[in-house]
């Protein structure tokens, strides 16, 4: 790593490679994984890419209405305007980088449907679309020289300087500083404050602590959605049953192995993720079990071999074939609809500093997200971003200062014990249906975690950086929902 670099992007999902791609290659570009730079949310998602790629059958309007309704009228108009009407240029944009989606037999595009959708209108790459996109834009990425790219790096601290920030990054134990004069926060979700996840270890909130600690707005952390339909196993990290399952007709049975959907919603089993989720805790009050299945059995073999392969083989790990056998799932958190607050151009409230993908809080979502809009966001804002930096690079800008900076990693070890009891606490407290007892009795222990953290002499590494970002996450989260 150089000392100094015009922008400087942290995290590796597509929104963090979409925003590199898109600027111009006379900027200097650091990116950092904080693992292997293909261990994210982004490479897990199964579903695929929502975008009104012909209006043979389909709208903005149509596209719009569906993302509106799914989060409940809480979305920014603005933004989702901007996804619906900007995002099929930009899927079109990957597909020259190599993406490829699944072809009807006569070449066309094929489309599936998910819950929500009142259109086919979701196109992938079999039921391993995320992996598709982010593996074909590391290949653009190594071609770019302008973009350097490290891998198991962290960034502990970001601090603003003059005309820019400084960063203090955790690399093979050892503590590397760079300054840049814009930074792009692309650091993914926050599953992990839960304890059960289909996210990836990595999915800790660290982007939305060090814009919090900057000052930056954080916006609706509340909003979290828990996917209706994660294998129901004893793994931290649940295995994500797509959407797609459902919407190319799996039944959703209880533990009678009967349909319930229609006693809830007229959607059925294609009503938005949180309407599943809650009609599913529902029903499990009422039989007094969280045994719940997923019935794809009626369609062809071969069909599901060929269109969930993926799915087909995770499944095949527990012990199950989704071609003969019931599939046991139950609700599991899954996304985050707020985050870091951003304008349409991935603006923070802080000068030079961006947030896209899950991360960031454009307003898109709402209080839900519709299925397979994520992709979009990421690819749309991530985009918006680059645009936005490129602007003001052609304007004239000053440069970051760079100073001698030197950080003290050394103190005490983390005490055991804290991550797991945030989890606990999240779990309890605020999974599908709030429990608000807990969450105030949650919230004066997270607080007491999160004030120990922070005024301890703890060595920092990167279980350190974690639990304080955890720790935040969940004071946020709790608190908002306390005063809510």
């Amino acid at each position: 790593m150089e000392k100094k670099y015009d922008v400087l992007i942290v995290g590796t999902g597509l929104g963090g490679l979409y925003t590199a791609l898109s600027l111009p290659e006379n900027l200097s570009v650091l990116m950092l994984s904080k693992k292997e730079d293909t261990l994210c949310n982004s490479s897990l998602a199964q579903g695929g890419v929502a975008a009104v790629l012909s209006f043979e059958n389909d709208s903005f309007d149509l596209h719009f209405a569906d993302t509106m309704v799914a989060g409940q009228q809480a979305n920014d108009p603005d933004a989702v305007n901007v996804l619906v009407h900007e995002g099929p240029d930009d899927v079109r944009k990957i597909m020259g980088y190599g993406v490829e989606f699944d072809k009807n037999p006569d070449g066309s595009i094929q489309k599936t449907l998910e819950g929500g959708h009142c259109r086919r209108r979701i196109v992938h790459h079999k039921d391993t679309t995320g992996a598709e996109i982010v593996n074909k834009l590391l290949v653009e990425i190594h071609k770019r020289k302008n973009i350097t790219q490290v891998q198991n790096a962290m960034v502990y601290a970001l601090q603003k300087v003059k005309s820019g920030f400084c960063a203090d990054i955790l690399k093979d134990g050892a503590v590397h500083t760079v300054f840049c004069d814009y930074c792009v926060l692309a650091t993914g979700g926050i599953g992990r404050v839960y304890k059960y996840t289909t996210n990836p270890a990595v999915a800790t909130g660290d982007g939305i602590r060090l814009a919090y600690e900057l000052g930056a707005t954080i916006n609706h952390l509340s909003y979290v959605q828990f996917h209706p339909t994660a294998f129901n196993g004893a793994d931290r990290e649940q295995f994500l049953i797509s959407e797609a399952v459902r919407g190319e007709g799996a039944y959703l049975l209880n533990c009678k192995k009967e349909r319930f959907m229609h006693r809830y919603d007229q959607r059925l089993e294609l009503a938005p993720r949180d309407v599943v989720s809650k009609c599913i805790i529902m029903e499990s009050r009422k039989t007094g079990s969280n045994n719940f299945y997923l019935d794809i059995t009626h369609r062809d073999r071969d069909y599901l071999l060929n269109r969930f392969p993926g799915i087909y083989e995770g499944c095949k790990k527990h012990g199950v074939d989704i071609t003969t056998d019931l599939i046991p799932v139950f609700p599991c958190q899954h996304y985050l609809m707020g985050g870091i607050g951003v304008d349409l151009d991935a603006r923070t409230s802080i000068a030079r500093l961006y947030a896209v993908g899950e991360c960031s809080c454009t307003g898109v979502h709402g209080k839900n997200r519709l299925a397979s809009n994520s992709l979009l966001e990421a690819l749309v804002f991530g985009r918006r971003a680059a645009e936005d930096i490129t602007r003001c690079v052609n304007a004239g800008f000053a440069h970051a200062a760079v100073t001698d900076h030197k950080t003290d990693i050394t103190g005490a070890p983390l005490p055991k014990g804290l991550r797991t009891e945030i989890r606990s606490i999240m779990q309890r407290a605020y999974f599908v249906i709030p429990d608000p007892g807990a969450v105030r009795t949650g919230l004066k222990r997270v607080d007491a975690i999160l004030k120990r953290l922070q005024t301890g002499k703890f060595a920092i590494t990167p279980d350190y950086c974690e639990a304080l970002s955890l720790a935040t996450v969940a004071h946020i989260i709790l608190k908002e929902v306390d005063e809510g």
